[in-house]
């Protein structure tokens, strides 16, 4: 499992360096703002809940997110769903707009950290059944997060990150007294109230000043030129149903109608 100061080989190569590192300070977290300035180190006493913040996630189960990336000029990658950091799945709409013009491209996503299943993608199905494969609504593929024969796929790298905001146990506190984590002030996220926190690598993490729990983790893509940024809401259990058998075809056993339809 992940912890802050390490991703698995997998995410490693995401194009992510370092490791997915967090920030939290529990009890105090509304008035953290008191004799402090930006940039200041963390103190001994929000080392020790650094190290508690994924396993915290693990511990709640899951959440609602909302996770954008701004990929290109005026294109802008948004999945809005729900993740299960017990089991490790999630779903969401995958939603492409396009500041030119364009109609929004609208997808239906469910994916585990090896595996993603694509749905609602118009003339699928019809493209399936004139193969001989009638009633099946989504493909199946493995996820791809890049080799030396190809690039990762930022869908791909999007679930992954957002799979990794999770750790069955907590890190060394110790770990987080180095001066490379530090308080970065308060400000409201989706009108609640979050204490920031800068951490190695340009990333910065935003903690419910009430619940102490993560709303929001920002983290730059090596050479991608844009920030991933992922919300989180509403923590709790987040049972979630992958597609049946009988609704899913493999995408290998169709390449010329996933590739056709950018699947």
């Amino acid at each position: 499992m992940p912890t802050l100061h390490g991703m698995p080989p997998r995410a490693a190569r995401l194009l992510l360096s370092a490791g997915l590192a967090m920030a939290l300070v529990t009890g105090c977290t509304g008035d953290s703002g008191l004799d402090r300035t930006a940039g200041d180190p963390v103190t001994e006493e929000e080392a020790q809940v650094l190290s508690a913040l994924l396993q915290r996630n693990q511990q709640r189960g899951g959440a609602d997110f909302v996770v954008t990336a701004p990929y290109g000029d005026g294109e802008l990658l948004t999945l809005t769903g729900a993740v299960d950091f017990r089991n490790e799945v999630g779903r969401a709409q995958v939603v492409t707009s396009f500041d030119d013009g364009r109609d929004d491209d609208v997808r239906t996503l469910f994916f585990t950290d090896e595996e993603v299943w694509v749905g609602d993608v118009p003339g699928l199905t019809d493209a399936l059944a004139a193969g001989g494969v009638p009633a099946v609504t989504y493909l199946r593929r493995p996820v791809t997060l890049g080799s030396e024969d190809g690039a990762p796929l930022l869908l791909d790298v999007l679930t992954e990150v957002l799979l990794n905001l999770s750790a069955r146990r907590a890190d060394d506190p110790r770990a987080f007294l180095d001066g490379d984590y530090t308080w970065q002030g308060q400000r409201s996220i989706d009108s609640r109230l979050t204490t920031l926190f800068g951490v190695p690598g340009d990333r910065t993490v935003a903690v419910d000043a009430a619940e102490d729990v993560l709303t929001q983790f920002v983290t730059p893509l090596a050479d991608g030129g844009f920030d991933v940024t992922v919300t989180l809401s509403g923590h709790g259990m987040r049972p979630i149903d992958l597609p049946a058998a009988e609704e899913t075809a493999a995408a290998a056993d169709h390449p010329d109608v996933a590739a056709a339809l950018g699947i």
